[in-house]
């Protein structure tokens, strides 16, 4: 408080110059303490009849889509300014509810989860940012997103007005829209739009829907511009009245942006997904984009004058069990990498693509000069891991939870766990007792595959394409197991509500249900992988068991560098390092690697688990480039 008390007129003047240039160097000092941004702003961004203005100046949308869970968050920020350096002004992400929700009413937003450290991050490196927020994304992730404990209602119609839908949408919007109500344009953040769910016009379950979700955002404090996502094919049916219409491609149709002016005419032509890329199934050939084809097609969308968003920018890593898969024509996993042949690629390497956009998108930044291109990051090639310890999946059950026991089979998201939640991934070994051999059925109730044993040695394997399998005979009463995975629920489509997992419906033997399972969750959490220290591992080599676990050591000296993970001679399986999952592996391919960032590895001894279904090398080895199989051109 500043009491002034001046007569003299000149000294007055003064008085209020000091006061002036006080105020001001507040302010500054305020805008400074908020990342550089003032305070508040009175116009965002608006589709005018043919350009984009923000703060009522012409502006152009250069985005570009990163995901903060697909990064370790040690490396958002190189990621970030490798992004502002190819001449990109705009970051979109989506938000994966179900790693934000993983059980009901339990919230994570923390550490590589932060969104708002994520979104802060990108103001302070000058990118605007597109939010969106769901509550479905698709992008790749198993249920495209959406929590797996929405299944264990029997009745749930996933992406409607279905009420025990709407009311859990409700309860997470109630914890993460208010997070993001700050951080937008008019409030002095960084977000300039919000996308509404995400191509639902390929989806269109129920017509109250789209109108719901715009609700439930705007109602929350939502006030910036809302646009939808669609394919060209879902344009009409996936829009809602308030939000502008954006179109997802590879390439660019007249016919296309035609159908695009006749559906709303008047307003800007957004891409908001222009297809760098693309992504992989387990058992297929690496897809590929020529650098030339993809930037024909950016420079075009450019001279036409239409704002443009890049999916992927840099794809990342689907860790874990992230991965979805896909449903038509027939199933199909996707792989642990998120490359997409992205112009930066999965380990923030610049590729031929990024060095030609980042030339296409110097010509739009006239006024300044872009920033110079992040140094890269060492890759190291480390010595092998020698797996020196092996325990069987046998000998790791008393490490699990209590098994639970059932007349029936029962799916992995009603099995009793997790606090009521059920089991979101990983695997589930079912447990039963039979008295004959003969012809054993699945009845395509097995969600993905099995590996099927009696008295614990393998007999054989089941699958969406194998629904029999021959039980040999023997004598007296023998424990028939069926270690049953989830490769990944299928993304999109009409399928979403049948993505339970484990063994869905009956078992056969000779035409006869089997009864009474005995059933483990293998969850693969970090604190099981934990527990296992304390398992009586045995010394290799002697001859092991499969499935199994093996482990060993990585030892590395200095600060960590980025790695990757090659398995020769290896199967089908899951790696931990240090306790964190890497993902699956996979001999089929086409991913032959595995990225191992930096950041997760100690300075010394790092401890390497394995878990493998059916054959092992011993050995697991390092090297300094990536190797994502052998290539095919998108067509």
């Amino acid at each position: 408080m500043f009491v002034l008390r001046i007569r003299n007129t000149h000294k007055r003047r003064y008085a209020l110059l000091c006061l002036s240039i006080f105020a001001f160097l507040m302010y500054r000092c305020i805008g400074l303490l908020s990342g550089g941004r003032t305070m508040s702003r009175k116009v965002g961004l608006r589709a005018n009849s043919s350009q984009f203005t923000l703060e009522g100046e012409p502006f152009r949308i250069l985005g570009g889509s990163i995901h903060y869970f697909r990064v370790p968050r040690a490396y958002w920020r190189d990621r970030m300014m490798k992004m502002r350096a190819c001449g990109i002004n705009t970051l979109t992400t989506y938000v994966p509810w179900s790693l934000h929700e993983p059980a009901r009413g339990v919230f994570q937003f923390q550490t590589d989860l932060d969104i708002e450290a994520y979104i802060n991050l990108a103001a302070d490196l000058g990118l605007w940012v597109i939010l969106c927020p769901g509550p479905y994304s698709s992008s790749e992730l198993d249920l495209g997103g959406l929590p797996s404990w929405l299944l264990r209602d029997g009745n749930m119609r996933l992406r409607t007005t279905y009420p025990g839908f709407i009311d859990a949408v409700n309860t997470f919007f109630d914890k993460l829209i208010p997070k993001m109500v700050p951080l937008q344009f008019k409030k002095g953040g960084p977000i300039i739009a919000v996308q509404l769910e995400s191509k639902y016009g390929s989806f269109k379950g129920d017509d109250s829907y789209m109108p719901f979700i715009k609700e439930a955002i705007l109602s929350r404090g939502i006030s910036e511009l809302l646009l939808t996502s669609d394919t060209p094919q879902g344009l009409q049916a996936g829009g809602v009245t308030g939000a502008l219409r954006a179109v997802n491609l590879r390439k660019l149709n007249q016919g296309n942006i035609e159908y695009l002016n006749a559906v709303q005419p008047n307003s800007p032509v957004m891409v908001m997904e222009y297809w760098t890329g693309w992504f992989d199934v387990w058992g297929d050939l690496h897809h590929v984009l020529a650098p030339e084809d993809m930037v024909s097609s950016v420079r075009e969308m450019l001279r036409r004058g239409m704002s443009v968003n890049l999916y992927m920018f840099h794809g990342g890593t689907s860790f874990g069990f992230q991965s979805g898969a896909l449903a038509n024509p027939s199933y199909k996993a996707l792989i642990t990498s998120y490359d997409y042949d992205a112009p930066l690629s999965e380990a923030g390497e610049y590729t031929p693509k990024y060095h030609l956009l980042r030339e296409l998108f110097s010509r739009y930044h006239r006024v300044e000069k872009l920033p110079d291109m992040p140094a890269l990051r060492w890759k190291e090639a480390y010595e092998p891991a020698i797996m020196y310890h092996h325990l069987s999946l046998w000998d790791a059950l008393s490490f699990t939870e209590e098994p639970f026991k059932s007349p029936t089979p029962v799916n992995m998201e009603n099995l009793p766990l997790n606090n009521g939640n059920g089991q979101s991934y990983g695997y589930v070994l079912y447990e039963t007792t039979i008295t004959s051999g003969g012809l054993l059925k699945s009845e395509d109730h097995v969600r993905d595959r099995a590996l099927v044993f009696v008295d614990r040695h393998y007999i054989g394997i089941f699958k969406h394409q194998s629904l029999e399998l021959a039980v040999p005979d023997g004598k007296g009463k023998r424990i028939l197991s069926l270690l049953v995975e989830n490769c990944g629920r299928v993304q999109n489509g009409k399928a979403l509500d049948n993505q339970r997992k484990g063994l869905v419906g009956d078992i056969f033997l000779n035409n006869v249900p089997l009864r009474d399972f005995t059933i483990y969750s293998l969850e693969m959490k970090e604190s099981f992988i934990d527990s296992l220290y304390l398992a009586p591992w045995k010394s290799l080599p002697h001859i092991p068991s499969f499935p199994g676990f093996f482990m060993g050591r990585l030892f590395t000296y200095g600060y960590p560098s980025d790695t990757f993970v090659k398995l020769p001679g290896w199967g089908k399986g899951v790696l931990f390092v240090n306790g964190l999952n890497l993902g699956r592996y996979w001999s089929i391919g086409p991913q032959q690697t595995l990225y191992l960032p930096g950041p997760f590895l100690n300075s010394g001894v790092n401890q390497v688990i394995m878990f493998e279904e059916q054959e092992a090398d011993y050995k697991v080895h390092f090297e300094d480039v990536p190797d994502l199989g052998m290539a095919v051109d998108i067509q």
